[in-house]
């Protein structure tokens, strides 16, 4: 079994700096052509599935990865971006002003930190293993499923996959339309083969680096 698990596109807010989060944030021009990108990339694959989270900027970014198979999609529900609660649509700089002690907690210590009236890391990654899961379900040794989803659930199945504690999630990135190519008999015995390549729309040194989240 094959996974490309990707990110989804650009968002306006995504280049503002400003935390998403579960608020339905569509994808701007810059990540509509990152999506057409991916789609050119996947032109030759034989995907067997495809699932993107419910949230528009995944959903999009799948439907014109996929191009005329996009009538293949399904969502999940529980591969949705972390709940942010409060600090969702606010900026770093906003957070910092009226919960520094938290920010200064999610950059170095991430996994202490529940995000107020949201989630916490761990609680992302029950549920999105749990979707992930889901997805899974039937493939055989020679599918292919592709994942479309966050920040945040990328990098804590990763983290999972790769046998990190999810405290090190800030340890590499995940660009926007961003493949991770995961390889296994299931999803207990998967492999990482590649992680954050975004070879189809930016140059090798010239990834661009979110801080909103």
């Amino acid at each position: 079994m094959r996974i490309l698990l990707a990110r989804h596109g650009e968002t306006p807010w995504n280049a503002e700096g400003r935390y998403q989060g579960q608020i339905d944030i569509p994808l701007s021009p810059t990540g509509e052509a990152q999506a057409q990108a991916l789609g050119e990339r996947l032109k030759s694959i034989d995907i067997t599935r495809a699932v993107a989270s419910p949230l528009s900027r995944a959903q999009h970014t799948a439907q014109l990865a996929l191009g005329a198979r996009a009538d293949m999609l399904l969502t999940e529900p529980d591969l949705q971006e972390i709940a942010h609660g409060e600090w969702e649509g606010l900026l770093a700089s906003e957070i910092h002003e009226k919960d520094p002690s938290r920010l200064r907690a999610w950059r170095e210590e991430p996994d202490t930190v529940l995000m107020p009236g949201g989630e916490s890391l761990r609680l992302v990654l029950d549920r999105s293993w749990r979707g992930l899961a889901r997805a899974t379900e039937g493939l055989g040794d020679e599918d292919t499923l592709l994942v479309v989803a966050h920040d945040a659930v990328n990098r804590v199945i990763l983290c999972r996959i790769l046998g990190l504690p999810i405290s090190r999630l800030w340890s590499f990135r995940q660009a926007p339309t961003t493949l991770n190519l995961l390889e296994g008999p299931d999803i207990e015995q998967l492999e990482v083969v590649r992680m954050n390549d975004c070879a189809h729309h930016t140059p090798f040194f010239g990834e661009a680096k979110h801080r909103a989240l």
